[in-house]
């Protein structure tokens, strides 16, 4: 059986399909002693390495993480990174997180070597996440209306969200996109500027009582109750 190189340097558990695609344009991906291309095929017999390191064929134990990542923590994978999110992550398995969460936003993202679920929840416009936001200046229905209705952004208008209003300067939203910085920009069009962004939920996983700074484990049940139905 062959699979794509970035599909098996994900499933192994290494990094995310997106984080393999960097890779094997990097030429840090090797396929049988020669630098791979985005289109090889790996079947059982190919020995693929990454950076000198061989990656195996037997499919690691999936691990799967709630993480409330606390103001000013980088959400990257790169321990050389100073303040990431790899410093509070304290197992020997390598995890990575499932995109991203920008510096100044705090909450809840997921850990995993689980390449196919990364992949899943980035790509597919059906995962909710939701969020907690407070904002510098005074809001009403009119501005909430805006964000429900979609803006645009980049030539491209941000999908339907569910908004509701929480006080005169904070509102919680929903959304099932994961633009850099969506809900910020979204603000900023509108001369209102975000004080402080948690993420509370992402699918029917929810941040509830994890400390800042630190997280629980998921099971694969509930993994694929949320995610692979």
């Amino acid at each position: 059986m062959t699979t794509n190189v970035n599909k098996f340097i994900s499933s192994s558990g290494y990094c995310s399909r997106r984080q393999a695609d960097r890779l094997i344009k990097e030429g840090a991906v090797f396929l049988n002693g020669k630098k791979a291309v985005p289109t090889d095929k790996v079947n059982d017999s190919d020995t693929v390495e990454i950076n000198r390191k061989v990656i195996s064929h037997t499919k690691p134990k999936h691990i799967y993480l709630a993480f409330n990542k606390p103001l000013g923590v980088i959400s990257t994978s790169d321990k050389d990174s100073k303040n990431n999110i790899m410093d509070y992550i304290k197992i020997p398995d390598r995890v990575f997180p499932v995109g991203r969460l920008d510096v100044k936003s705090e909450g809840l993202i997921l850990l995993t070597n689980d390449g196919e679920l990364t992949q899943q929840i980035l790509k597919e416009k059906t995962v909710e996440k939701e969020y907690e936001v407070n904002v510098d200046k005074n809001i009403d229905e009119t501005f909430l209306n805006h964000l429900r209705h979609g803006v645009m952004m980049e030539g491209r208008k941000t999908l339907p969200a569910k908004v509701k209003l929480l006080s005169e300067r904070s509102f919680k939203i929903i959304i099932v996109e994961g633009r850099k910085r969506q809900i910020r920009r979204m603000c900023e069009m509108f001369h209102i500027n975000v004080t402080k962004l948690v993420r509370t939920r992402i699918g029917q996983i929810k941040l509830e009582d994890i400390p800042v700074g630190k997280y629980k484990e998921i099971s694969p049940t509930e993994i694929d109750k949320n995610f692979k139905s």
